[in-house]
């Protein structure tokens, strides 16, 4: 077997190469000319120690000095046959909405309100810390025992405890509350995480289609360009008229104005995908997913209604307030404390124990307990009635998008069967018509002026098509598709 290999790019002078062959399966031996003559005694030196195998081109007029460069540069044994180089990486649709939720600092905000719930939840089913009680009592300040410690029979060195006790049911409605505060922010937290995918794939679909507009654009310049050369060679040759070069470039202006445009649009795109997946927005975008179909059904409006995330939110703050309602009848239940306390004396005296209870009077609970329950309760009221009229808003909504998206999928259709093929046409006639002498340019430039105008909408049209599918492919989030509608529905009051 012969291996070519070739030096250094960017050398000059005819290629340097040296066929090699295998030394008796052994290691290949690699060698290099040199401008200096080799002498006869190393000569048959190197014919004693076996056979030499290489190609010898001389470059005169070289120094050694490049030639040994070449020979550091080429010289290092490598591998007969070199590895084809990885695939640029590329940006898929999948996973720019995994990187968008791995850099999302909001879902470990309510991550992080959920916890804070869940350590609080703990904290109210257990019973208040005891209180530690030192105290000197009725220590003597006038006369001849005054400031004595032990002389009065009153005065009384004590230590005391004081436990309160809070019913178990109060407790558990306490830790109920807060248990339910930390669904409330799980409910946030599937809101975030839809708005979250909606907004990273409208970007990515954005810096999709801004691409594919610039694309289409510089190719119609790079024909705009054809067909002024030839324009100009006509009028050079006397066959055609001044005022259609005129036309030609301006035709050429007009679409390097939009190209400034467009061209800023993809910047901006790539500056607004970056704000949700970093550096990542750079790389180069792979295939657009189908968006011809969703997870929404119309049949089966009104459970997928349920489950979006505003309507759970609403009903995570309904069940709050409906544990903050059972709280609030728990606290018409006064809680009430005991202590216990020693008391010394002086020596001359008896030590004594104090035991003692305590509870609030409530002797107001028409103004007081029973004024925060019905405030409590018309809450409820308020939530239920927020969450009702928000269902039937995203309903409107829904299926306004679901009819918009649909007519959009249809339009892209009518372009791509009828639309984008006659302004080809069209574009195709006036074009003959103008080579055959029996048109102008003007109407070739209005002819490929209306086709560009053409691809251009039907790309603004699977554009916001796209939009709205990413609207509605994310408007519940997939983990929580499955979930139970009756997640949604309230529980009844105690007691209701």
């Amino acid at each position: 077997m012969t291996i070519i290999k070739r030096s250094a790019t960017g050398m000059p002078g005819p290629a340097l190469a040296a066929l090699v062959s295998p030394v008796h399966g052994g290691r290949e031996k690699h060698e290099f000319p040199t401008a200096a003559s080799v002498p006869k005694g190393e000569e048959s030196l190197r014919e004693a120690k076996g056979p030499t195998t290489f190609l010898a081109q001389s470059f005169r007029g070289f120094s050694s000095l490049v030639i040994a460069v070449a020979a550091l540069t080429i010289g290092f044994p490598e591998e007969p046959f070199a590895q084809a180089p990885e695939p640029s990486a590329e940006l898929t649709f999948k996973h720019a909405l995994r990187l968008a939720e791995e850099r999302s600092s909001s879902l470990e905000a309510q991550d992080a309100s959920g916890r804070s719930s869940r350590e609080r939840a703990v904290s109210a089913g257990s019973l208040p810390d005891p209180v530690l009680r030192f105290s000197v009592d009725n220590l003597p300040v006038t006369g001849s025992m005054r400031y004595s410690l032990t002389d009065d029979f009153m005065t009384m060195r004590s230590v005391g405890l004081t436990q309160t006790f809070i019913g178990s049911d109060k407790r558990d409605a306490r830790r109920d509350r807060f248990e339910r505060e930390a669904e409330l922010a799980s409910a946030m937290r599937s809101m975030e995480l839809a708005r979250l995918r909606t907004e990273t794939a409208r970007a990515w679909f954005d810096r999709f289609y801004q691409q594919r507009i610039l694309t289409l654009l510089e190719r119609q310049r790079g024909e705009a360009v054809l067909t002024a050369e030839a324009v100009e060679t006509a009028y050079r040759s006397g066959r055609g008229d001044q005022k259609d070069v005129f036309s030609a470039r301006e035709e050429i202006a007009r679409i390097e104005n939009r190209l400034h445009e467009v061209r800023a649009e993809v910047d901006n795109s790539i500056t607004l995908l970056a704000r949700w997946i970093g550096d990542a927005a750079k790389l180069p975008l792979g295939a657009i997913p189908a968006v011809n179909g969703t997870r929404l059904k119309m049949q089966d409006m009104a459970h997928q209604i349920d489950l979006h995330p505003d309507i759970q939110i609403l009903s995570a703050r309904e069940r709050v307030a409906l544990a903050k309602v059972r709280v609030a009848r728990e606290d018409k239940n006064a809680d009430w404390s005991l202590s216990l306390m020693y008391s010394r004396r002086g020596d001359n005296f008896s030590d004594m124990v104090s035991v003692g209870a305590s509870i609030p009077l409530q002797w107001n609970q028409k103004n007081r307990q029973d004024r925060e329950l019905a405030a409590q309760l018309a809450k409820v009221a308020e939530i239920r009635a927020e969450r009702e009229e928000m269902r039937r808003e995203h309903h409107s909504e829904v299926e306004r998008m679901l009819t918009t998206w649909r007519a959009n999928l249809l339009r892209v259709q009518d372009y791509d069967q009828s639309l984008i093929h006659l302004a080809t046409e069209r574009t195709n006639a006036s074009l003959a018509a103008y080579r055959g002498g029996k048109g102008t340019l003007a109407a070739v430039l209005e002819a490929r002026r209306m086709e560009l105008n053409t691809q251009l909408e039907r790309l603004r049209i699977e554009k916001q098509a796209a939009a709205i599918w990413a609207w509605l492919e994310f408007l519940i989030p997939e983990s929580d598709a499955s979930a139970d509608a009756t997640n949604s529905k309230s529980d009844k009051e105690p007691g209701q």
